[in-house]
């Protein structure tokens, strides 16, 4: 791919200009949340942000098999698992024209997102750091400090390791922010693949095989050709308090001690579009859960040969609940789709199997089948005290109970487990005409 720039993405699939310039309190938030899911994404201007900033720009499923150049799901989810098998080429090019951003942390396109927030939040950077040989590229909020300063909230995976290694030898780990990239790129950033496997390269591998990077100005860390904004920075051993902060889960996360960011050098690219993501909206839900999905479809695929869906519901997230619909061959089929789900995202609280009949994406029709295909005294798998997600607000210590329900209909099912059909209409969430 010759970029991964935003930019490139919004002129393919198309985009509506805001015609004015909005406020970082509550105005951002205000627009995502009131056009979320319905139509093109948005570009507007926020107020201290040089460039144009893009809104909601994969909100819906049909925006994701877009940026992946896929038709559906099944498709999605087969290239993400490939890029992770077999990550693409990063191909290393001469770094292009960049002007200094003498605002610093302050000119990122961060906003105050809800009541009782902690401040101006940047939810759209990607993170991308290499130490002793180990390259990792994810996403992390970043509270706004000051010009020069930002509090980063850092749960601990790659990014963690690195850093804790980095502060083991008395030193602040050297780490790129950058913001404004193709959404393959943020998907890319959202998977968990194994330690040592670099994230760009799975973006290489979802945008065709390779993806040219240039080398960051003072780190040297490498950056997606197309970038936006591109900010060296240390991450130090100092701590700070950050929260608190809506997350997938729309509610607020607490206060922790958290690293401060230190800034050393911040750029952008005349020309590119930037990007800001609220907390909890369904842009942050799909990037945090889709490629999750593709891990419970590996998983659930290698245990049983036909899976027909794998849903993380948006009112979870899109990470603490699963429907699953599958094609039974064998009793036990339903206990097994549960078990591979919940060994494929740990985060995962419960789980609902259901049969191939049953559309995922309508709620009522999951009702239904728990409704009519499930027996709580032999369908109902509960494991207590297990590894959950800090996310939940019930659970303790990160524990939780999680439950599956098999509710899928026996394999010599009769008539009485039918859904009445109407000859030319298809059964779906009650609307209006």
């Amino acid at each position: 791919m010759e970029d991964a720039s935003l930019k490139s993405f919004l002129e393919e699939v198309g985009y509506r200009v805001v015609d004015r310039t909005l406020s970082r309190e509550y105005e951002v938030a205000r627009l995502i949340a009131e056009t979320q899911g319905c139509g093109p994404p948005l570009l507007a201007r926020i107020e201290g942000v040089r460039q144009p900033v893009a809104i909601n720009v994969v909100d819906t499923r049909e925006k994701l098999y877009k940026a992946l150049g896929v038709t559906g799901d099944s498709e999605a989810y087969a290239k993400i698992v490939d890029s992770t098998m077999r990550p693409g080429r990063l191909e290393y090019v001469d770094k292009p024209p960049l002007d200094e951003m003498p605002e610093g942390f302050e000119g990122l396109p961060a906003a105050r997102f809800y009541e009782g927030e902690a401040g101006l939040y940047l939810s759209s950077g990607i993170v991308i750091a290499c130490y002793e040989g180990v390259c990792n590229a994810s996403i992390h909020r970043l509270l706004i400090l000051g010009r020069e300063r930002a509090a980063i909230r850092i749960v601990p995976r790659h990014l963690w390791h690195l850093y804790r290694k980095a502060r083991e030898r008395g030193e602040d780990l050297p780490a790129t922010v950058v913001v404004g990239l193709h959404p393959a790129v943020l998907l890319a950033a959202a998977t968990s693949p194994p330690l040592g496997v670099f994230e760009l390269g799975l973006a290489a591998g979802m945008l065709g095989g390779s993806m040219k990077v240039y080398r960051s100005p003072v780190h040297g860390n490498p950056v997606p050709l197309g970038a936006a904004m591109v900010a060296d920075v240390w991450i130090t051993g100092e701590q700070v308090e950050e929260g608190p902060y809506v997350d997938a889960l729309l509610t607020y996360d607490r206060v922790r001690q958290q690293p401060v960011v230190r800034l050393e050098a911040a750029y952008i690219k005349e020309g590119e579009y930037t990007h800001t993501i609220m907390g909890g909206s369904l842009e942050h839900v799909n990037l945090m859960g889709f490629p999750r999905e593709a891990s419970i479809w590996e998983a659930v695929r290698r245990a049983l040969p036909r899976v027909r869906a794998v849903r993380l519901t948006p009112a979870s997230g899109g990470w603490l609940h699963a429907v699953i619909a599958v094609e039974k061959q064998h009793e036990g089929d339903g206990k097994t789709a549960i078990m591979a789900a919940f060994a494929a995202h740990p985060s995962l609280k419960h789980v609902v199997v259901v049969d191939s009949d049953v559309d995922v994406d309508d709620p009522m029709q999951v009702e239904w089948a728990i409704a009519t295909r499930f027996q709580a005294d032999k369908d109902l798998v509960i494991i207590p005290r297990a590894r959950g997600s800090t996310l939940d607000p019930s659970a303790a210590d990160g524990l939780t109970a999680k439950m599956g329900l098999d509710a899928t209909r026996p394999l010599d099912a009769g008539l009485g487990y039918e859904r009445g059909r109407i000859p030319g209409f298809k059964w779906g969430s009650r609307r209006c005409r």
